[in-house]
């Protein structure tokens, strides 16, 4: 997405006396209000990178946005080794720092030693890669941080190689106070959350030595938002459960023929039958501790209809009515559902012949618990027995994470620090990310990302991503006093 009149952004930041000066040549004068901004944005901005540690981690964030770590490049395991130095240069041992290849790509896994008495390992998870982007398609170089009104731009900004900076400083300025925590903490950057997950699951599978832990803390799911008109943060959802990413593809097949003699049977029609008996069915209404906890919290602040239905279902999940408003709400229908959908469409060969095979894509986001293995039984006996219909991957599923009082706590505690009364709700994302692999192996995961932002700022995945600047510098607060909290002498321990 772009935003309006983006379009003749220039491509570096300037600074608010050179865009002055360009706009008194070209006869223009600056608004008032925005020539009393520009110096409190240089100020803040000056005060931002006094502090060394938040301009070393401006300059780690440069660096690791100039690394293209997209699929097939090869590039991953450079920024593995770019931030596998910066631990050894920090004092941390060799043989608590390790680069796991796997093809093209690879992880990096670095423990924190603690004295042990807190209890069993910390896990802190984000991912190294970050989905493709096209030069000519942006407004500026993806791959070259750009620091422009009050935004850092770049691809990975927000998803989530911020987060991959920011719990790498948060393990080098800790240590650097000599800081020992009461249990191990495990770093665990992953390689290809974007593709297939497959570091992540070889992680668990092949190196559980390595990333075994009590719990695992996600940077890439969870987080605040703020209001779009004043920008205040209004809520804070600590991710408890996603649900399953699995695609089949379903096919019928037809001797076919000359086009000019069709005969009742089509293998497109018979696929648009398929499909209309899919739309028809959807799955039925499911709910979890988080899912109602979530919706309990939403109903109080969300007005009309919609707000009465998540109360209604949050109280009781077998209201069915409650569920057909919120399932018709493209925002809500995920929370309450499995949800599976035509995505891609294929059949025949030639404009004058009968098509022989006729192919679509179902893409399911699979409620936790239920088992991509029921989901693809549903499909067949919705498509009938001619149908072929094939898994397009090895998927993995989880079921949701407990709502541990201790994480749930000591996030609140922190949260409330930076943005000091706002509500925190457990949340259920719609979408995946690597956390999946964690929890089907055993190991509760939680999203409990530093980022507050507009859902307006939101664009990871598309066009010119960005992230709030002052979201950022929060975000270098935010995890070692989250670390603290969890694994500090006087922070909690689970109950």
């Amino acid at each position: 997405m772009n935003r309006s009149g983006a379009a003749s952004l220039p491509a570096v930041s300037l600074s608010a006396s050179v865009l002055l000066v360009c706009a008194l040549l070209a006869g223009a004068l600056l608004p008032a209000a925005a020539s009393a901004a520009a110096p409190a944005l240089q100020a803040a901005k000056a005060a931002a990178t006094a502090d060394p540690w938040n301009a070393k981690a401006r300059e780690l964030f440069r660096q690791v946005i100039a690394l293209k770590t997209s699929e097939g490049l090869g590039q991953v395991p450079v920024l593995a080794k770019l931030l596998a130095d910066e631990f050894r240069a920090a004092g941390f041992p060799e043989a608590d720092i390790h680069i796991l290849p796997l093809g093209e790509t690879a992880s990096l896994v670095v423990r924190y030693r603690g004295d042990g008495s807190g209890g069993r390992p910390i896990g802190l998870m984000a991912h190294l890669d970050v989905v493709t982007a096209k030069r000519e398609d942006w407004q500026r170089d993806p791959y070259t941080l750009v620091e422009e009104n009050g935004y850092f731009y770049g691809r990975g900004t927000a998803d989530v190689k911020e987060g991959v900076v920011l719990i790498t400083m948060a393990f080098l300025k800790l240590r650097s106070e000599g800081f020992k925590p009461t249990r191990d903490l495990i770093i665990v950057f992953s390689g290809d959350e974007e593709t297939f997950g497959r570091t992540a699951n070889d992680m668990v599978k092949n190196h559980r030595d390595l990333v075994d832990a009590e719990y695992v803390l996600n940077s890439d799911a969870g987080g605040g938002t703020l209001a779009e008109e004043t920008g205040e943060a209004v809520l804070y959802e600590l991710q408890t459960a996603e649900k399953t990413f699995a695609s089949f593809d379903i096919t019928l097949r037809n001797p076919g023929g000359h086009s000019s003699r069709p005969p009742r049977d089509n293998a497109i029609y018979d696929l648009a039958d398929v499909l209309k008996r899919i739309q028809a069915a959807p799955f039925p209404p499911m709910s979890n501790d988080t899912t109602r906890a979530y919706l309990r919290s939403m109903g109080k602040r969300t007005p009309g209809a919609l707000g009465a239905a998540m109360s209604k279902f949050a109280d009781n999940p077998q209201d069915a009515a409650a569920a057909a408003v919120l399932s018709d709400d493209p925002a809500y229908i995920g929370t309450v559902r499995t949800t599976c959908v035509p995505t891609l469409l294929r059949g025949g060969h030639a404009d004058n012949a009968l098509p022989q095979s006729a192919t679509v894509t179902i893409n399911c986001r699979i409620f936790p618990g239920v088992s991509i293995a029921s989901v693809q039984a549903r499909l067949q006996q919705l498509a009938g027995s001619a149908a072929e219909i094939k898994a397009l991957d090895d998927y993995a599923s989880s079921d949701a994470s407990p709502l541990r009082s201790d994480v749930f706590d000591a996030v609140t505690k922190v949260v409330h620090t930076l943005h000091p009364g706002v509500e925190v709700v457990p949340g259920q994302s719609a979408g995946a990310s690597d956390g999946v692999f964690f929890r089907g192996a055993g190991i509760p995961t939680y999203g409990v990302s530093e980022i507050f932002m507009k859902d307006s700022d939101d664009f990871a995945h598309g066009l010119n991503e960005r992230l709030p600047v002052k979201a950022f510098y929060e975000g270098l607060q935010y995890w070692p006093l989250l670390i603290r909290e969890l694994a500090g002498h006087k922070g909690r321990t689970a109950r």
